[in-house]
């Protein structure tokens, strides 16, 4: 071997280790650390905040990350919060303050002034960033280094090459990156005696640079990865597709979009640069080969030492003639390729079964059926008691046909006063009643026609079709309970018919009447129930004080009903009285002697 290697190699060892030989500490009279090895037991130097000043400049590069300076505020170590002011801020809209030692990707819009909000207006400083086409020298590798952990590493601040400044002041958040470890700064270089996995991270660079009598302090960042230091030598494989793990088929629907999705592990590299594609070859044919529009990629860093990386190949619309094509992904580095290939299969819809949609049909109409009902419980109870049930449990001793309840209107007191008790004297069947038993009328004289139904219809009741009526004023002996006497009446009525006018909803007691009778029903099933308005328009506008029971307003709306038409005979008074005598209890009761 020539002495010149020998002597060469003899130098290597020294030019690497550089000032970290000895772990010793020498200070500088201005306080920088040019050539300083410092110890963790004599630094007592706190240089992770910036001097006493009033206002600074820093310049940085678009695109790179910058950190927010950090001042003594007031001689007192305190957290320094920045805001931007002045000229720069685009539209005056105010921007989110910044705390001191935030990183921040600089931006051209991140130009301008900057005020403390913690220390007062007077604390401030000026931010230029520069667009990396205006450095005189701009090396896009100087903003990433690789280092071997457990050996010792150098990091140069990027563009020192291009400037004859070396006083560089090297930072890692808010810290000196001496402050608390074995490292040195030599000739601009930032030199760590031993790296450690805590140094993957951005490191930042301070150089000073004048201009025009400004003094510009400019800041660069530096990516550092810490990686093993077997990461060079280990054996080198290429990439492994992970996802899909072999070639298959996948299943899709035609007419929709479709992802095709690669996952990829790379093996470290020093030079990271993963390609991962996408091809698509036309009905199986591998010459007729065409790539695919790809998304950004996905790249992960994960241990021991490697990345992960995804990417993603979208069809916009899957169409019949691509279930005939074959895709294949393809990965590769510096040692090789992988790949895996994909075919596409139409996805067969499924169906609900029957089995399951009946039952859930079924189980939603008896759900909404069932809540119908609770709504509806008490109109259809009436309805059917008051059509369908009666007599089915008549036990009780009936006295009367019908209860008969009504108020008197001023034109029916005018022409006929109280009641009296009818003729004792009764027809022996119904074909005595009148030679015309269905039309009362044809018995009476044509002003009857004019009499109003509260009068008329107890004479045509009792005196032509013979039925036994009570009448409260008439049949209840004075001195009473009231409400025991109505409604015991009820109880020993066959039937009850109201006249409903604008007058008897007004009535608290005809309203108690008609009460008493829907409660019998819906107790008592033997009750016949029917309701006779004589002005139903009239009765409808007038709003009764105080209001209707609940219990009477829903039995209004579903009890059988008929309407009397007052002065218009002919035709409709005639059906009226049919109607009515259809509705009338089959059996009379029997008179005891």
């Amino acid at each position: 071997m020539p002495p010149g290697y020998i002597v060469i190699l003899l130098m290597v060892p020294v030019f690497s280790q550089g000032c970290c030989v000895g772990n010793f500490q020498k200070k500088r009279t201005d306080g920088t650390h040019r050539g300083v090895c410092t110890s963790p037991r004599t630094d007592h130097l706190s240089v992770g905040l910036e001097q006493d000043i009033m206002q600074r400049y820093y310049r940085a590069v678009e695109g790179e990350i910058f950190m927010m300076p950090c001042f003594k505020c007031v001689n007192r170590i305190m957290e320094v919060v920045w805001s931007r002011t002045g000229e720069g801020r685009e539209d005056g809209n105010e921007q989110s303050p910044f705390v001191c030692g935030r990183n921040v990707l600089a931006e051209a819009k991140h130009s301008g002034k900057y005020t403390s909000l913690t220390c007062g207006s007077n604390l401030s400083f000026h931010l230029q960033v520069v667009e990396r086409s205006s450095l005189k020298c701009f090396q896009p590798e100087e903003n990433s280094k690789s280092l071997f952990l457990g050996q010792g590493g150098a990091i140069t601040c990027p563009g020192l090459n291009c400037s004859d400044n070396t006083d560089v002041r090297w930072y890692k958040g808010n810290k000196t990156v001496c402050e608390k470890r074995d490292c040195c700064v030599e000739n601009g270089w930032l030199r760590l005696c031993r790296v450690r996995r805590q140094d993957t991270g951005v490191f930042f660079c301070d150089r000073q640079v004048n201009e025009q009598g400004v003094k510009w302090t400019f800041r660069r960042s530096v990516d550092v990865r810490a990686v093993p230091p077997t990461a060079t030598f280990s054996q080198r494989d290429p990439p492994e597709i992970r996802h899909p793990d072999g070639s298959r088929t996948e299943k899709v629907e035609l007419g929709q979009n479709h992802t095709l999705q690669c996952e990829i592990y790379f093996p470290f590299e020093m030079k990271f640069l993963p390609k991962v594609l996408w091809y698509v070859n036309y009905g199986g044919n591998t010459k007729n080969t065409t790539l695919l529009d790809l998304e950004k990629p996905e790249c992960e860093e994960v241990e021991p030492q490697g990345f992960k990386v995804k990417q993603r190949a979208i069809i916009k619309e899957v169409r019949l003639q691509d279930l005939d094509n074959t895709y294949t992904c393809i990965a590769s580095n510096t040692v090789g390729n992988s790949s895996v290939t994909i075919k596409l299969e139409k996805k067969i819809k499924v169906k609900l079964p029957l089995l399951v949609g009946y039952p859930i049909v079924a189980l939603l109409l008896v759900a909404g059926l069932g809540i119908v009902l609770h709504g509806k419980w008490l109109e259809l109870q009436l309805i059917y008691r008051s059509r369908f049930q009666h007599g089915k449990h008549d036990r009780d001793v009936k006295v009367y046909d019908v209860f008969l309840s009504y108020v008197w209107s001023p034109t029916s007191a005018v022409v006929e006063g109280p009641l009296t008790p009818s003729s004792p004297s009764r027809p022996e069947n119904d074909a005595e009643a009148c030679s015309s038993s269905m039309d009362p009328l044809n018995c009476e004289e044509s002003e009857a026609t004019q009499r109003p139904l509260e009068v008329l219809l107890p004479k045509v009741l009792e005196d032509q079709w013979g039925y036994r009526l009570c009448l409260l004023e008439r049949d209840m002996l004075p001195g009473g309970a009231y409400t025991n006497d109505v409604v015991l009446a009820v109880q020993r009525s066959q039937m009850l018919i109201c006249l409903l006018s604008a007058d008897y909803l007004s009535n608290s007691n005809a309203v108690f009447e008609l009460e008493s009778g829907v409660q019998a029903l819906l107790q008592n099933s033997s009750l016949k129930l029917l309701l006779i308005w004589t002005s139903r328009a009239s009765a409808s506008l007038v709003q009764p004080e105080p209001p209707l029971p609940i219990l009477v307003q829903r039995a209004l709306k579903v009890l059988p009903s008929l309407d009397w038409t007052s002065g218009k005979p002919g035709r409709a008074t005639s059906d009226f009285w049919k109607t009515l005598r259809k509705r009338l209890p089959d059996r009379r009761v029997q008179l005891v002697h």
